[in-house]
């Protein structure tokens, strides 16, 4: 691992991002955001288990409130023994308080235990005691994803299944497997799907988001993915705001859309790409409707602050990088 030096930088990067103002977004997108890097790029249209308490953190003002200010910080696609990025993304991490989640392909090539312990536990390992993962392909090269499962321990669900949940702040945060063929599915009357649409109901939340790997949209190598598609339409039905993918080695923001990506600015779900971890990048190539800001140039990590009927968020680059992304959005 190459440790990467600056770190007075990236204090400085985080206090200026902060104090950024937030620009308003598309017109009828229902969402404030901005964003700039000289390599970016942005089309509003294309060719067509058990539950698990997260960290929560709260800012003075929100002290003793019921539904504290949580913060979530991370990415996907991360650790491999010969990149520096993702040393690089576990600087910033080290100077980011909150619950660190991953978005699978945690640590390559295989996802073995010696990849785990070589590769990712010298880096994001140090935040590994608040960290709620995703298990991605590169985890399940290693049979039943052992050394995922062995790595995280308990954090990381059953290892039958992959999937579980959480409450954070007034959140509730949902982590599904997107292994489907490895883990009975994820169609609907999977069992997957049907813990899924079981906990939706039994746990009503005011703000809901998900996570997973393989996309449902992106713009990126691996392009759009259907398999989740019956996921995507029970978090629809139930008025989620965010989902967080990786896969795709890059960085891409999508509009408010439908399961079957239509534009809904009422009602629809904010995808978001964030292949940013540490392991390579990857060029985009069909641009999706409804994709916003994409960046292929870039490691970093993206925060989320989430509060009672509110959220937003950044992208913060490592040391030298210059994209940014940022915005906000209410609950449905």
């Amino acid at each position: 691992m190459v440790v990467v030096a600056g770190v007075a930088v990236v204090v400085a990067v985080l206090l200026f991002r902060r104090a950024q103002l937030i620009n308003p977004g598309p017109a009828g997108s229902g969402l404030a955001a901005g964003s700039s890097s000289p390599g970016a790029t942005a089309a509003t249209s294309g060719p067509s288990g058990a539950a698990s308490q997260g960290q929560e953190t709260s800012s003075p003002s929100q002290a003793g409130s019921p539904n504290p200010e949580a913060v979530l910080v991370g990415a996907g696609d991360i650790a491999d023994c010969n990149s520096n990025g993702d040393e690089a993304t576990a600087t910033l991490l080290d100077h980011l308080a909150g619950t660190v989640f991953t978005l699978g392909d945690n640590a390559y090539e295989s996802g073995s235990a010696s990849d785990f312990h070589r590769c990712y536990d010298p880096t994001w390992g140090r935040q590994l005691g608040r960290t709620k993962p995703v298990p991605g392909n590169h985890d399940y090269v290693t049979k039943h994803a052992a050394g995922y499962f062995g790595y995280y321990g308990a954090a990381a669900g059953d290892p039958a299944t992959g999937w579980y949940a959480y409450d954070l702040g007034a959140w509730r945060v949902y982590v599904l497997n997107s292994n489907c063929e490895l883990v009975g599915g994820c169609e609907a009357g999977s069992a997957q799907e049907r813990w899924l649409r079981g906990d939706l109901a039994a746990n009503p939340h005011g703000c809901l988001l998900a996570m997973w790997h393989h996309p449902r949209f992106s713009s990126g190598m691996h392009g759009n993915d259907a398999i989740t598609a019956d996921l995507w339409t029970d978090l629809y039905d139930a008025g989620a705001e965010l989902i967080l993918n990786g896969h795709d080695h890059d960085y891409e923001r999508f509009a408010p859309q439908t399961p079957g990506g239509r534009a809904d600015p009422d009602r629809g779900i904010v995808e978001m790409v964030i292949g940013t971890g540490g392991r390579s990048h990857y060029a985009f190539e069909a641009i999706r409707a409804n994709s916003l800001v994409r960046d292929d140039t870039t490691y970093g990590v993206l925060r989320l602050v989430l509060s009672a009927g509110r959220w937003s968020f950044e992208f913060l680059p490592v040391a030298g990088g210059t994209f940014t992304d940022s915005g906000s959005g209410s609950c449905h």
